[in-house]
């Protein structure tokens, strides 16, 4: 086949996705930097009006572009990693949708997946709750209904959790310990405690909700 022939065939935004996949290390990276060279925004507009129809190569093209950038920013509100990888994932499994929305001549595509990227942020931490180490401590609890039932709906939700993420939440939240101290004394790595950590606290949301409780731990 001659390249006069397959040269109708190329896809350039498919040839870039390609690249980029082929570099990821399969986990987010904190990146700053934007390519805002001419060559690469038409390639970014292209792939906004294409994505807007439900286009396999453009979505995975933006999101290849620009997920670490949005990780990064996610990461500096959040201020913890494995929240930050759930609210990038969800970001842009919403983007079909999201996209409807944008228009490309009112601000550049990387400013605005970063307001996106704000508002998801800000609207994840708005929904985190936690009881104070004092309060969950505090015998005063005995006096306040609303008090009683709190813990109450804490201990039940905790008695879900297997034993090794119950610990840490206990650890973390209860004695105020340190991911880093609570490693030491598990013997176990840092990452693990977050990994730990992570978990139980996405059980507890859902089991919190279940209960009709305000989420007590966050």
């Amino acid at each position: 086949m001659t390249s006069s022939t397959a040269a109708p065939m190329t896809d350039p935004l498919r040839q870039e996705a390609d690249r980029m996949q082929a570099e990821q290390t399969g986990r987010f990276r904190r990146r700053r930097s934007l390519d805002h060279s001419p060559p690469g925004e038409r390639l970014v507009l292209d792939a906004v009006i294409r994505a807007k129809t439900g286009d396999g190569d453009a979505l995975r093209y933006l999101y290849l572009r620009y997920a670490d950038n949005v990780y990064g920013y996610v990461c500096s509100i959040v201020r913890d990693e494995h929240e930050a990888e759930d609210v990038t994932q969800m970001i842009f499994t919403k983007l079909i949708s999201s996209l409807q929305r944008y228009e490309p001549r009112s601000v550049p595509f990387s400013a605005w997946i970063l307001r996106v990227a704000h508002n998801a942020s800000i609207d994840h931490v708005r929904a985190r709750r936690m009881v104070p180490c004092e309060e969950v401590r505090s015998p005063e609890l005995e006096d306040s209904s609303v008090g009683r039932e709190r813990l109450a709906d804490l201990k039940q939700a905790l008695e879900v959790l297997p034993e090794e993420q119950r610990e840490v939440i206990v650890l973390r939240f209860i004695a105020g310990l340190s991911p880093r101290e609570i490693a030491e004394r598990l013997d176990r790595s840092e990452d693990a405690i977050h990994g730990l950590q992570h978990r139980a606290r996405r059980t507890l949301r859902k089991e919190l909700t279940r209960l009709n409780s305000a989420p007590a731990i966050a």
